[in-house]
């Protein structure tokens, strides 16, 4: 595949410079700030959305500490949108003709189906038709004889199929059942071969009978074919996909799906169910937690296994969070499929705390029925927007259990909603997780810790310790269970599906009062999708704030320009709701600042230069001009704008471009390139205006935000979390107040939480660990009105003052965690980053998610140690604050044996969508027929990429940390640079190699009778600045950072091969990449001699 470098000559949109192009810009931009400085317009015109971008022309330009140049291409957001949908009325053939109110009945896919309709969500997603599977598609996992038999029965009467029926656990048998289990398994492989195509995100099928019971060579648990199990066996043994992650959360366990990939690395299955020990249904001995695997599987088997009764949204979000999202990262699959059981849901009678404590023998404990100790339907819309974060999105769910209709229906109708990406619904704060659950996740992650790197937070006893949690120091099985096995299994089971007498009569006979329960929770959720997705606010009036006689100061007026630029080349713009600006105003700055500070700032204004440079010595990295307090009232306002607009409906999050920055501005003085403190304004705006109860700040800039935790530090009201690097305190702004231990006062106390990064090189791995590990749990503990982001980009990869290597996909995933709380309503304000390019495309990239877009697809590596020990920290300080922290203990070292070694086969696979890209265009030029399935294989590919940089390493990971400008630890080798951000967001990174032949040279004609002149000016417009010559008609045009008529040229004359009088190399604009040939030497040689005098 051709590079994306470019040349200067080619189109603006995916346009990347020479290195000499790029220094020479680098100058001349300088200069051209320096004699054009900004000017802020009248405050009464402000305001209007910007058509002009005023890009500073400045294509790229990474310098680490000066040393290093390094040019990063960002993948444009992924495009593929929209939601696949199944459903046919032929589902509802297959039923009980001996037992209508059998629980699996056709009303379980004909409600759900209603209630999508009613929500008007089925109308806004993708149909596809239910296609039947192929005997070999079923043959893949199951037996021949299962097949004969369903084929026998669509021919026996009533009696013979009741007789028939009874061979078999919980099964019944109808003359349609054979069609509609084909329906069911093909409509799964339906869906997610278009999720493979790329004609839709991700999909729900909304099929029945059930499937993730089925076995090899025995239906059980309502289930024939297994529909999940199946559609993952045709992935990865005929579409070449290499991970696929199977997610099982129906009640029941899915036993058949464990055993059909147990030896299996290329699928992780994961599930969490009832279990009682042992003694609820299936009741096998296999669906404990400490049955991980065998073989090449060792580690790929997760059971969470729940052994009392009244699961709440608090535990199972605790499962989440504290084991398959980390584990799914690490693994990194290549599709997600989930098996949608939504019988652990309010009021279903299968996992009623009254029903399991009887099926349990415990029916001399009987308690009351408690519905708000289950799982709600909202929290399935929590589950399926944090699982989506994987594999770009490439979920497809498909229906497995679930009981209680309405709560079933409403289950499946929000899950939907959430793969439509609308926004999910709040739940109320998260209560501590039951120590029986904790328990469970402390003995799954007892048992496979050995086998994932990401579980680490849980330190080893020693041999003669003991664990707080008294479970969790023993082994399974527990005396006196009875597990069901070949030997003991029943010959014959009974035909009716019979509940215990208080399960009959609280759930059967007391439906209404369920329903009840249920249509209140309906009534406490509200739905509202405002008409805006995404607003966003930039002024280029922001810009006039420079400092005086200093170009290259880091807070420079380009920083916001050049993001605006970035989100314009995406069509980011085009799919936001531009607001305009405006100046805050006198008591809105008061809210946090002192009006002695408000007031000192405004009579900058009046000031010379003289005493404008005399006072900003007086101050910690601070600069002034007489434009810094206009500027600095506008970045608030705007702020502000974006605040009105999402609290009052219009759109659902917003992004403010803004400068200055502000977290680092206390109550009465500035400081760290900061005036006002507009994400706290924000704060206390939203508060005072809109009524906000509780209102997250998450300040991800790689400075610890003092100004910010300062105003807040005693206020319940406000959680502030701040990610920074700390360096023993030494990092700006050198204060001990960034560190751990530094929680917050009276009633703030546990409202304050930083994560004090020691030293520099930190990156996605570090960053999305502590999201994971504390963030995400706190903030779902805390349960937020609103989200503010202090998003400064300076620890992103390649900025000059952080040192630390955030990928813009590592701040996608950031983005995307948080935007599942607080309705949705997030919004991103820029603060801090200095490096161009590391700031456009990490600020574009959560804009991108914010407007639905893809997660970009995320590559595993372990945090650094240092960086586990300060999230440890963190947890051991905060857990007497936050019960969701609860998990911190020490646990006992399960260490496999020596043979008991995780394959490493599948787990290292490149984390690419390359593979994925040409599947889906295999796919696309492929039908896959009723009758025959085709071998599809993936090849891997790489896509061409660039990197420009130097053998000198970074001063900016060790450097000084005095200052706002301070820096840290160097980077590590070029190699060990490139190595570790393949794929992490950046399209890609390599040493610079030109084509050695395209077939374009052929077309480079003889060198004219008098050769190449560098001083020719552009025939259109007479420049004599930076130019190339065409090499097959050896006119000469101005390049892309002129006025563009070399691009302009090449696009009408389909001339491909030019030559730059800037730097001397050859492009070739078809091939998309650098050119060195022979063929190319005498043009070479003659431009050499015009430049520099000789013939070299």
């Amino acid at each position: 595949m051709a590079s994306n470098q470019d040349n200067g000559a080619r189109p603006k949109s995916s346009s990347k410079p020479s290195l000499a192009e790029l220094k020479k810009k680098d100058r001349q931009e300088r200069a051209r700030e320096e004699s054009q400085p900004d000017t802020v317009e009248d405050p009464s015109q402000l305001g209007e959305p910007h058509d002009d971008s005023d890009t500073d022309d400045e294509e790229y330009n990474m310098m680490i500490a000066g040393l290093s140049e390094v040019a990063l291409l960002m993948k444009k957001p992924n495009e593929v949108n929209g939601t696949g949908f199944i459903y046919d009325e032929r589902f509802i053939l297959h039923k009980n003709d001996w037992e209508p109110k059998f629980p699996e009945k056709p009303a379980r896919v004909i409600k759900p189906y209603k209630r999508c309709c009613d929500y008007k969500l089925v109308d806004r997603c993708t149909r596809f038709e239910a296609n039947f599977c192929t005997e070999d598609q079923i043959l893949s996992l199951h037996s021949q004889e299962l097949i004969d038999v369903l084929q026998s029965v669509t021919n026996m009467n009533q009696k013979e199929r009741m007789d028939l029926s009874k061979k078999y656990d919980s099964v019944y048998l109808h003359q349609d059942t054979l069609q509609t289990a084909m329906l069911s398994a093909g409509s799964a492989i339906e869906m997610m071969e278009q999720i493979l195509k790329k004609n839709v995100r991700n999909g729900f099928v909304l099929a029945r009978p059930p499937g993730h019971h089925a076995m090899y060579d025995e239906f059980c648990g309502f289930s024939f074919f297994n529909n999940v199990a199946i559609a993952a066996k045709h992935a990865i043994d005929n579409l070449g996909l290499k991970r696929v992650l199977i997610v099982d959360w129906d009640v029941h366990h899915g036993q058949a799906t464990q055993q059909m990939f147990y030896n299996d690395p290329r699928v992780l299955y994961f599930s969490i169910h009832r279990y009682e020990y042992g003694e609820y249904w299936p009741s096998l001995r296999e669906s404990d937690y400490d049955y991980v695997g065998e073989g090449d599987g060792l580690g790929y088997n997760i059971n969470v296994p729940i052994n009392k009764t009244g699961m709440t949204d608090s535990d199972y979000m605790a499962v989440l969070q504290q084991v398959l999202m980390p584990v799914a990262y690490e693994y990194n699959p290549d599709l997600v499929l989930i098996s949608s059981g939504y019988d652990a849901a309010i009021g279903c009678p299968e996992y009623d705390p009254e029903l399991v404590i009887v099926s349990c023998g415990y029916d001399a404990a009987i308690g009351d029925v408690k519905g708000e100790m289950m799982v709600t339907p909202a929290a399935y819309a929590h589950f399926v927007h944090m699982i989506s974060s994987l594999a770009e999105g490439r979920v497809c769910c498909v229906l497995e259990g679930g009981y209680n209709i309405k709560s079933l229906s409403e289950g499946v109708a929000l899950s939907l909603r959430s793969l439509l990406g609308d926004p999910c619904p709040v739940l109320k704060p998260m209560s501590e997780p039951s120590d029986s659950v904790t328990e469970s996740i402390l003995n799954t992650i007892k048992c496979i810790s050995p086998y994932w790197e990401c579980l680490c937070y849980q330190p080893k006893l020693d041999e003669d310790d003991v664990c707080d949690f008294d479970v969790v120091n023993n082994d399974p099985p527990k005396d006196g269970i009875i597990f069901q096995t070949k030997e003991n299994k029943p010959t014959e089971y009974d035909l009716t599906y019979i509940y215990p007498y208080k399960v009959e009569k609280d759930y059967i006979e007391a439906e209404d009062k369920w329903n009840n329960i249920i249509d209140d929770l309906i009534k406490e959720t509200s739905l509202t999708v405002p008409p805006h997705r995404t607003c966003l606010v930039y002024d280029k009036g922001m810009k006039a704030h420079k400092a005086i006689g200093y170009s290259n100061h880091p807070e420079s007026p380009a920083r916001i320009s050049r993001i605006y630029d970035k989100h314009k080349e995406w069509g980011l713009l085009d799919r936001c709701l531009e607001l305009k600006c405006r100046l805050a105003e006198m008591e809105e700055l008061e809210l946090v600042h002192s009006q002695t500070h408000v007031e000192f700032l405004k009579t900058l204004e009046d000031k010379e230069i003289p005493e404008l440079i005399g006072l900003q010595s007086n101050y910690n990295s601070i600069y002034f001009s007489k434009d810094t307090y206009i500027c600095a009232r506008m970045a608030a306002g705007c702020t502000l704008n974006v605040i009105d607009t999402v609290l009052s409906g219009q759109a659902r999050n917003g992004v403010a471009i803004v400068r200055p920055p502000g977290h680092h501005a206390e109550c009465g003085k500035p400081m760290g390139f900061c005036f006002f403190n507009s994400v706290a304004i924000a704060a206390k705006y939203a508060q005072k205006k809109f009524n906000v109860k509780r209102a997250l700040i998450l300040d991800w800039d790689v400075h610890h935000g003092n100004g910010t935790q300062h105003m807040f530090y005693e206020d319940p009201s406000i959680l502030y979390v701040s990610l920074h690097r700390f360096d023993g305190g030494f990092f700006y702004p050198s204060s001990m107040d960034g560190n751990y231990d530094r929680v917050g006062t009276k009633d703030g106390m546990g409202y304050n939480v930083n994560i004090p990064w020691e030293y520099g090189g930190k990156g996605d791995a570090e960053y999305l660990a502590a999201f994971q590990q504390i963030i995400m749990p706190i903030a779902y503990e805390f349960a937020p009105d609103l989200v503010l982001i202090s998003a400064g980009f300076d620890a992103a990869i390649g900025d000059p003052l952080g040192g630390c290597k955030v990928t813009p996909a590592g701040y996608g995933h950031m983005t995307h965690m948080l935007s599942s709380v607080a309705n949705g309503r997030v919004v991103v304000v820029l603060e801090g980053g200095y490096n161009l390019v590391s700031i456009s495309n990490s600020m574009a990239t959560c804009t991108s998610v914010l407007l639905g877009d893809s997660v970009p697809q995320w590559k595993y590596e372990p945090p650094q140690n240092i960086a586990i020990q300060t999230i440890c920290d963190v947890l051991d300080v905060h857990k007497q604050y936050w019960k969701c922290l609860k998990f911190r203990v020490s646990i006992p070292d399960k260490c496999p044996k020596t043979e008991e070694v995780k394959s490493e086969k599948y787990k290292d696979f490149p984390a690419s969508s390359s593979d994925i890209d040409n599947l889906s265009g295999q796919l696309s030029s492929v039908t896959i027929n009723k009758d025959e399935t085709e071998s599809i294989n993936t090849t891997d590919s790489t896509e061409d990429q660039s990197i420009f940089i130097n053998n000198n390493n970074s001063m900016a990971e060790q450097g000084t940390s005095s200052g706002a400008e301070g820096g840290s630890d160097k980077f590590g080798s070029n190699k060990e640079l490139l190595k570790h951000y393949e794929q992490q967001g950046v399209e890609a990174m390599y040493a610079v190699e030109p084509l050695r032949w395209c077939a374009h040279l052929e077309q480079v004609k003889p060198l004219p009778a008098d050769g190449l002149n560098v001083e020719d000016p552009c025939e259109d417009c007479q420049n004599k600045g930076e130019n190339w010559v065409c090499l097959v008609c050896f006119k000469v045009y101005c390049s892309r950072y002129v006025k563009e008529h070399m691009v302009k040229h090449g696009e009408d004359s389909k001339h491909p091969v030019v030559l730059s009088y800037a730097d001397l190399s050859v492009w070739c604009y078809e091939c998309d990449n650098y050119l060195d040939n022979d063929i190319l030497k005498p043009a070479l040689a003659s431009a050499r001699a015009s430049k520099f005098g000789d013939d070299k």
